[in-house]
């Protein structure tokens, strides 16, 4: 991806997350410049990877196969493993109109997402053979604003503002904008994009970067080479 594309999905972002009521942490607006001199002072943002996340996958196609992620606040998986402390983590997405969020699961991670405001949300769901794979002839249980809902394999449930979706580690699910652009909220656990996406195809998490421009914001992709 472009970093002038990059750069007017974060506008574009920000707008709609305000137009929601939401409004971003102050670090979200620091220019690279400002995060290099406040490393030290941000060392937990940074190693909790919060922050700005726009992803093409890999594929070179955003507006049919992307997403965009900031996330808020992220816990420590030592904590997790022992039980106790920050266990939990917190994003904004936004799915476009028909934009894929492609098959997915994970391994320890269970989130609850949510259709914080605009248009339909659509979520593609399947279960998992008895060793966690992709399993196209299992279904589920899933809890739909607490209440159990089965599902078949590759049934698209729908879920309007205000609607919301738990799913476990090994529930397969992909998503996307239906009718419109949808802003999601994530609450999960602890959140490690780096080991716990599996995805069904063999795509990447994370784009590639083409520098055509300074970047506005740093990604959370870019804290290695920024920050160090």
């Amino acid at each position: 991806m472009k970093r002038s594309t990059i750069n007017e999905i974060m506008q574009a972002a920000d707008d709609m997350i305000r137009s929601y009521g939401f409004k971003l942490p102050p670090f979200a607006y620091w220019t690279p410049d400002m995060f290099v001199a406040q490393k030290t002072q941000a060392k937990a943002l940074i190693e909790a990877r919060c922050g700005w996340d726009i992803t093409d996958y890999g594929d070179g196609r955003f507006d049919e196969m992307g997403l965009f992620l900031f996330t808020l606040r992220n816990g420590r998986l030592a904590d997790l493993q022992r039980g106790g402390g920050m266990c939990y983590a917190e994003k904004l997405l936004i799915s476009r109109q028909d934009q894929l969020s492609p098959m997915h699961t994970h391994v320890i991670k269970a989130e609850d997402i949510i259709n914080r405001g605009g248009a339909t949300l659509v979520v593609e769901l399947y279960g998992s053979d008895d060793v966690g794979s992709f399993a196209e002839d299992r279904g589920g249980v899933v809890m739909c604003d607490g209440i159990a809902r089965s599902f078949a394999p590759g049934e698209k449930l729908k879920f309007a503002p205000g609607e919301s979706l738990t799913l476990m580690p090994g529930d397969w699910h992909a998503f996307w904008g239906e009718g419109g652009d949808v802003l999601i909220g994530e609450v999960s656990t602890v959140n490690d994009d780096e080991t716990d996406n599996v995805f069904r195809a063999p795509i990447g998490r994370f784009a590639e970067i083409e520098e055509d421009v300074a970047p506005m914001h740093l990604l959370v992709s870019d804290y290695t080479k920024w920050l160090g």
